[in-house]
């Protein structure tokens, strides 16, 4: 029979879309004050898989990652899931929201996103939030499933995941 563990120290990131870049950098400050150091940004890559978001954001939406220094417990990522729809509801406009952000985290051998919508692929965490595994570790690179978004897939963005897990990896050194 095993035994329960401790949740696991993973590597926060906080996914973003946006077309107003004011409202990028009045959400980063926020996030860095709740949420600590940030130890990488992505570049702004175009986002045009979907019209989903446009009437809300406007266009053209852009895509960057934000990769923070301090670990967090795993079982944290419903909480900042929350913390990040305030965040959002905070910088709103006349009702519509001016950034997407998507908190999740980056562990030896998985990438896990935060999202308040229950589908198939998904599992309830808790706070009416899920969690869907997004990407896998396996042959030493980040590999998509049936179900991972698009623009995760991609290539760009795969090395970039690759990268900072990379990273966490030696974070992890002293801490274990």
């Amino acid at each position: 029979m095993g035994k329960p563990g401790k949740p696991k120290k993973v590597l926060l990131f906080i996914a973003t879309l946006f077309s107003d870049k004011e409202a990028y950098y009045k959400a980063l400050k926020i996030l860095e004050e709740k949420f600590g150091e940030i130890f990488l940004e992505s570049s702004p890559t175009p986002w045009n898989y979907s019209d989903y978001y446009t009437k809300e954001l406007g266009s053209p939406i852009w895509r960057r990652f934000i990769f923070f220094k301090n670990l967090i417990s795993e079982g944290d990522i419903a909480r900042i899931k929350i913390k990040t729809n305030e965040i959002e509801q905070n910088l709103s406009k006349d009702g519509n929201r001016t950034i997407n952000l998507d908190p999740g985290y980056i562990g030896l051998a998985k990438l896990v996103l935060a999202t308040t919508k229950d589908y198939s692929h998904r599992i309830y965490l808790k706070y009416g939030i899920y969690g869907e595994v997004t990407l896998i570790f396996k042959n030493n690179s980040f590999s998509p499933n049936i179900n991972t978004y698009r623009d995760y897939a991609q290539e760009e963005y795969i090395k970039l995941f690759n990268l900072v897990r990379a990273i966490y990896k030696d974070l992890l050194l002293p801490v274990n």
